[in-house]
């Protein structure tokens, strides 16, 4: 069984309304039909190194943005992973959230201040001619930036110059890293996202699609990446948990890891887990993991299963965490 999954209230009517407890999530974020993509930064902030969770949400109205900052530093490990309760506890956050309506035009380009250690830490953002383009996060014209101690620590979106004339702040000396993505889509077999294998390289997103088909009795999946299957698993009844590697054109290297136990026994709103572990440098094959290996989900944005998590040349540090929730 996977461990109850913390969703970020995005949508609510007042900043002060709790989340909703963890057991109940899932049924939140299923009922309400939104998307949520969350990513995890590293980043350095008010002297120490802090995790900076960045979440789009989108449902059938409109779009929300939450940030949040961590306000302890005390379990980010070198390697960049952390547990699950950190990134979700509310009492170790100072959050700010933006609702995009229609009707609210001003949201769209604004600040908002708290204190961090005793240092001001400021949410700038500008989303007035933010283009989406039918998906939950942005595609251009926006920026979001964080800033501490005239350094802009963390800064997204495209207008990067506007950004930097608004605050008034430098770049920051020590550049954030993504450390993780959490992702959940909805669909009936088909699930579609999006990813860049090897972020500290400039390259292109790939399309990654999951299929799920049955006949009645047998079930079967298959993963591709651009169009092109990497990974077909037939008899998924008996292999709903597993792992394997596939090289993404003719270079990156990925690790998959999934468990859909709860697609084809569950009942109810249930999700499948998929993650993708980028590998740099040399690493054994797939064929070379037990079977039977227990593979340990932190959906937090840790590491997964036995790999180096001291940031070493064998793995990266970044995975994509995707929950594909079936839709009846």
């Amino acid at each position: 069984m996977h461990d109850s999954i913390a969703i970020p209230a995005c949508f609510s009517s007042s900043g002060e309304q709790p989340a909703p407890p963890p057991q109940q999530a899932a049924t939140v974020v299923t009922r309400s039909g939104q998307s949520v993509f969350m990513s995890v930064y590293k980043t350095h902030l008010a002297g120490k190194p802090r995790f900076i969770t960045i979440t789009w949400c989108k449902n059938l109205l409109l779009h929300g943005l939450s940030v949040s900052v961590q306000a302890s530093s005390s379990n980010i490990s070198n390697g960049g992973s952390t547990s699950s309760r950190d990134h979700t506890d509310e009492h170790h956050q100072h959050e700010c959230k933006v609702e995009l309506k229609p009707w609210s035009f001003w949201r769209k380009h604004g600040s908002k201040q708290f204190i961090v250690d005793g240092k001001s830490v400021e949410v700038v953002w500008d989303l007035k001619s933010v283009k989406f383009e039918g998906e939950t996060e942005p595609r251009s014209d926006y920026y979001v930036a964080i800033v501490c101690e005239d350094e802009v620590v963390l800064l997204l979106g495209d207008l990067k110059i506007d950004a930097y004339l608004r605050t008034r702040c430098r770049p920051a000396l020590i550049e954030p890293a993504l450390v993780s993505r959490r992702e959940h889509v909805f669909g009936k077999k088909r699930f579609v996202t999006r990813m860049k294998f090897h972020h500290e390289k400039k390259g292109c997103y790939h399309e990654i699609c999951l299929q799920c088909n049955s006949n009645g009795v047998d079930h079967e999946m298959e993963i591709r990446v651009d169009g092109k299957r990497e990974i077909e698993v037939k008899h998924l009844q008996w292999k709903f948990r597993g792992n394997e590697s596939m090289v993404v054109s003719n270079k990156d290297r990925v690790e998959v890891y999934w468990d859909v136990h709860d697609w084809l026994f569950g009942s109810g709103p249930r999700h499948g887990l998929f993650i993708f572990k980028p590998v740099s440098g040399s690493c054994s094959s797939s064929s070379d993991y037990d079977g039977d290996q227990e593979m340990r989900f932190d959906s937090g944005g840790g590491s997964v299963g036995d790999g180096d998590e001291s940031g070493g040349s064998s793995s990266s540090n970044f995975c994509l965490f995707l929950y594909a929730w079936k839709v009846e």
